[in-house]
C-alpha cells in the first residue's frame, strides 16, 4: 500500500504542478488574455481522457506482465522526452489560430510526460486491486486529489515566487525521474504477483453476479463531470477577465473543483444532498446579484461569490458522483467516463462556445444545467433522504425561493425601462413603495397565503409529499433561474449594434443618442469595459474622446514634447482607435494589435483610423513579440495600451518588456503606459520599471470630463497615467510636473515585476 500510495500521490502533484508552469511560460506569447488558460485546461483535460483510456484499455485487454513492460516503456520515452520548457520556435505568428496553436505546442513539449502522468491514478489502483483484492482502492483516488490539491497551492504561494521558470522546470524534471523509479518498483510488484490471468478481474466466477451499469449510470457519469467542468472553466473565465490572467486566478477555482473530488470520494458522509441543495440556492443567488451588479460590485466579493458557487456546484456534480460509484470491477471504466465528461465540458468552453455564443453565456448554462441535473437526481433517488428531510428541505427551498424572488425582481425591474413608460413608471412606484428593510412585503404575502392555501389543501387530502413537493420547487427554481439569467442577458446586449467573440475575448458595439445627431454615439465594449467612444456625426467624428483627452497623461505629453513635427509613435493597443486623432500630417503612427475583431471595428463602424492625418501602419500580433522581432523603430512615443476587459495584460509590465520597448525608442523618447482600472494599482509596478531602465515617471491621474474646451464633457472619461523618459528637460516642464501626482507617503515595496515574478495580491486596491 505505501508504494502505490507515494506513487500515485507524486504523479498527481507532478500532473498539476505543471500546469500553471506550461501556462505561465506561454501566456506571453498569446496576449495574456484569459483564453490561454482555457485552452491549457483543454489539453490537460484531453490528455487525462486518453491517459485514463489507455489505462482502461491495458488493464482489461493485457495481462499483468505485458501491462507492467508497457508502462515502463512509456515511462522511460517520457524521460527522454524532457525538458518541458516550450521552444521559442512555437511563438505565434500573425494569422495563426491561437487555440490550436496552443493545442500543438503543448502537445509537443509535454504530450507524452503528461499522458503517462494520466494514466497513474486508475492504472496503479488497478494494480492496487490486483495485489490487495480485499482493500478498496477508491480511497487512493482521494489521496491522488490531495497530492493535486498540494501542487495546485504551493505553486502561487511557493514554487512561483521562490524560483525562476527554469528552476521550476527543472525541479519538475526530476521530480519525473523520482516518479518513474517509484512507479517501476510498482511494476515490478505487479510482475512478481502476476499470475498470467488476462482479464483485470480476479476471475470470473467472482465478477460474474456484479451487475453491469445501467444506462442511467454511465449517462450520470458523463453528464455530472461534464458540468463540473464546463462550471470550472466558465468560472475561470469569468473571474481572469476583469482583473488578469495569473496563475492564482486559475489555481483557486481548480483547487475548489479538486476539493470538492477529495471531500466526495473520501467518505459518503461528507455530502448531504440536503445540505447542499440549500447552499446551491444560497450561491445561485449570490450569481445572479453579482451578474446584475457587474464591475459596480467589489472584486473581492465577485471572486468569493463565484468561487463559492463553483464549489457548491462542484461537490454536488461529485458528490452524486460518488453515489453512482460501481463495483472495482468496473473502475477504469467509471474513471475513464469521468474523464470523457471533463473533456467534454472544455471542448464546450474552449472551442465550442466562442463559436455559438457571442458572450460569456457558458455560465449561465452551466448553472441552468446544474439545476436540471440536481432535479433528475432528485426525482430518481426517492431513499436519499427520510420522509421528514424531503418535508423540510421543501419548506426551507420555500423560503429561499421566495427570498431569490424578492432579491431578483429588483433587477427585472430595470429591464422594465426598456418597456413603454406608462408601464414602468406604475411597476416602478409600486415596487419601491412596498419596500421595507430591505425586503418587499406583496412577495412575502402573496408567498404566505399560497403557502395557508397548500397547508389547507393538504390537510383536507393527505399528508404533504415532501419528495414530489422538493422536487417541484426544484422545477420551478429552474424555471425562475433560467427567466433571471434570460434577462440579465438581455440587460447585457441592450443597445448593442453588434458583438464579436473571439479566443481573446467580447467585443460589443454600442449605439446611443441617435435622437439628437450632436450626442450620437457608439461605445466598444470589451467584457463589461469600455475601450473608446466616437461622436457618429461627421463634424464631431475626430473629437478626443473617453482616456484620452488633452488633460490625460497621453495628451498632456504628446501637446508638450519639444518635437511637434514628423513624430514616430508606436501604439499597443488599438481600441477604437483614438489616438489615432493626435496624429498630424507628417507623424507616423505604428498600431500593434493581437485581435483582429478589433481591427474589423476599429474600421468599421469607427474611423478615427481613416480620418486621422498620420500615416499608419497596423501590425497584427501580440505587441510584445512583434517588438522583439522588428528592428528597433526609433519611436518618440512608446505608448501602452493593451487592455483585455479591464485587466492590463502582465507580460507587458515586466523588466523584460521594458528593456524591449527601450531599444525601439529614440534617446529622448517617452514611454506612456495606461493604468487606468477598478481593481489593481499599477503605479508602483511601472515605478519600479522605470528606475530599471533608468527613467524617469510621473504618474498623472485625470478626473472625468476633465478637457481644457470641454469643462465637464462627459464624453471624457477618468483615466491614470505614467509617463516615463530619460530627457530631463521634457520631464521637467511645468504642464507635465504640475499635473502629476505627488509621491504616495507610504514606501514602495513591491518587488520588481520579472517574467519570473508577478504578484498580484500586493497591488489590489
Amino acid at each position: 500500500m505505501p508504494a502505490f500510495a507515494l506513487t500515485i500521490f507524486t504523479g498527481a502533484f507532478l500532473l498539476f504542478q505543471v500546469q500553471p508552469l506550461v501556462g505561465k511560460y506561454i501566456l506571453p506569447w498569446f496576449g495574456g488574455g484569459p483564453g490561454v488558460w482555457t485552452t491549457c485546461l483543454l489539453f490537460f483535460q484531453l490528455l487525462l481522457l486518453g491517459g485514463y483510456a489507455y489505462a482502461h484499455a491495458v488493464s482489461r485487454y493485457l495481462k499483468p506482465r505485458t501491462q507492467a513492460i508497457l508502462h515502463v516503456v512509456l515511462l522511460a520515452a517520457a524521460l527522454a522526452s524532457l525538458p518541458i520548457t516550450p521552444s521559442d520556435a512555437w511563438k505565434p505568428t500573425a494569422g495563426d489560430d491561437p487555440a490550436w496553436r496552443i493545442l500543438a505546442l503543448l502537445t509537443a513539449s509535454l504530450g507524452l510526460p503528461y499522458l503517462v502522468l494520466s494514466a497513474t491514478g486508475p492504472l496503479l489502483q488497478a494494480w492496487f486491486r490486483r495485489t490487495s483484492p480485499g482493500t478498496s482502492p477508491y480511497r487512493l483516488y482521494a489521496l491522488s486529489n490531495v497530492g493535486s490539491l498540494l501542487a495546485l497551492i504551493s505553486y502561487p504561494v511557493y514554487f512561483e515566487t521562490n524560483f525562476t521558470r527554469l528552476a521550476q522546470a527543472q525541479f519538475w524534471s526530476w521530480g519525473l525521474g523520482f516518479y518513474a523509479a517509484c512507479c517501476g518498483f510498482c511494476a515490478w510488484r505487479i510482475w512478481k504477483n502476476a499470475d498470467g490471468v488476462t482479464p483485470s478481474a480476479p476471475s470470473a466466477e467472482a465478477t460474474a453476479d456484479i451487475p453491469p451499469p445501467t444506462a442511467y449510470q454511465r449517462a450520470l457519469w458523463i453528464c455530472l463531470p461534464a458540468v463540473a467542468s464546463t462550471l470550472l472553466l466558465a468560472g475561470t473565465n469569468k473571474m481572469c477577465l476583469d482583473v488578469a490572467s495569473i496563475p492564482f486566478l486559475w489555481v483557486l477555482p481548480l483547487a475548489l473543483y479538486l476539493l470538492s473530488f477529495i471531500i466526495s470520494f473520501d467518505s459518503p458522509r461528507w455530502y448531504s444532498r440536503f445540505w447542499f441543495t440549500l447552499l446551491l440556492g444560497a450561491a445561485l443567488i449570490g450569481v445572479c446579484l453579482a451578474l446584475f451588479a457587474g464591475a459596480d460590485m467589489p472584486i473581492v466579493q465577485q471572486v468569493v461569490i463565484y468561487s463559492a458557487a463553483l464549489w457548491v456546484g462542484s461537490m454536488i456534480c461529485h458528490g452524486e458522483l460518488y453515489r453512482l460509484k460501481p463495483h472495482p470491477a468496473h473502475l477504469t471504466a467509471f474513471y475513464l467516463f469521468i474523464a470523457a465528461g471533463g473533456a467534454l465540458g472544455g471542448l464546450f468552453v474552449a472551442l465550442v462556445a466562442p463559436a455559438i455564443f457571442n458572450n460569456y453565456y457558458e455560465l449561465h448554462l452551466s448553472l441552468a444545467l446544474l439545476v436540471a441535473l440536481l432535479l433528475v437526481v432528485s426525482t430518481q433517488d426517492h431513499p436519499a433522504l427520510s420522509p421528514r428531510r424531503w418535508r423540510v428541505l421543501a419548506a426551507l427551498l420555500a423560503v429561499g425561493a421566495v427570498y431569490g424572488a424578492d432579491q431578483t425582481v429588483t433587477p427585472v425591474i430595470a429591464w422594465l425601462r426598456t418597456k413603454p413608460p406608462a408601464l414602468f413608471s406604475t411597476v416602478e412606484y409600486f415596487w419601491t413603495s412596498t419596500q421595507h428593510a430591505g425586503l418587499h412585503w406583496p412577495v412575502w404575502l402573496v408567498a404566505g397565503l399560497l403557502a395557508a392555501l397548500v397547508a389547507w389543501l393538504r390537510r383536507r387530502a393527505q399528508p404533504l409529499d415532501g419528495h414530489r413537493t422538493t422536487c417541484g420547487l426544484l422545477g420551478l427554481g429552474l424555471v425562475g433561474l433560467m427567466v433571471v439569467l434570460g434577462v440579465q442577458i438581455h440587460e447585457t446586449s441592450r443597445g448593442s449594434l453588434l458583438s464579436a467573440r473571439n479566443f481573446y475575448g467580447v467585443l460589443s458595439v454600442q449605439e446611443y443618442g441617435q435622437e439628437d445627431p450632436s450626442t450620437h454615439y457608439r461605445l466598444l465594449l470589451h467584457g463589461r469595459i469600455t475601450h473608446g467612444i466616437q461622436f457618429a456625426a461627421p463634424e464631431r467624428a475626430r473629437t478626443v474622446t473617453s482616456y484620452f483627452g488633452s488633460r490625460s497623461g497621453l495628451g498632456l505629453a504628446l501637446r508638450t514634447f519639444p518635437r511637434q513635427q514628423n513624430q514616430r509613435i508606436g501604439l499597443l493597443g488599438l481600441g477604437v482607435g483614438t489616438v489615432a486623432a493626435y496624429g498630424k500630417p507628417g507623424d507616423y503612427l505604428r498600431i500593434y494589435e493581437i485581435d483582429p475583431a478589433v481591427k474589423q471595428l476599429a474600421e468599421k463602424p469607427f474611423s478615427y483610423l481613416a480620418t486621422s492625418g498620420a500615416k499608419i501602419d497596423l501590425v497584427m500580433g501580440d505587441g510584445r513579440l512583434s517588438l522583439e522581432r522588428e528592428p528597433p523603430q526609433n519611436f518618440d512615443f512608446l505608448i501602452m495600451d493593451a487592455f483585455s476587459s479591464d485587466a492590463v495584460p502582465v507580460h507587458l509590465l515586466t523588466r523584460e518588456a521594458f528593456a524591449i520597448y527601450l531599444r525601439h525608442l529614440k534617446s529622448d523618447g517617452v514611454i506612456i503606459v495606461n493604468i487606468s482600472n477598478r481593481y489593481l494599482d499599477l503605479r508602483p509596478v511601472v515605478e519600479n520599471a522605470a528606475r530599471a531602465i533608468g527613467f524617469q515617471s510621473h504618474t498623472i491621474e485625470c478626473e472625468d470630463g476633465s478637457d481644457d474646451e470641454d469643462e465637464g464633457a462627459w464624453w471624457l472619461y477618468g483615466s491614470t497615467f505614467v509617463v516615463l523618459s530619460q530627457n530631463r528637460a521634457f520631464m521637467d516642464n511645468y504642464a507635465l510636473r504640475n499635473a502629476a501626482s505627488s509621491t504616495p507617503s507610504v514606501p514602495n515595496t513591491i518587488p520588481l515585476w520579472t517574467d519570473d515574478y508577478t504578484s498580484m495580491f500586493r497591488v489590489l486596491r
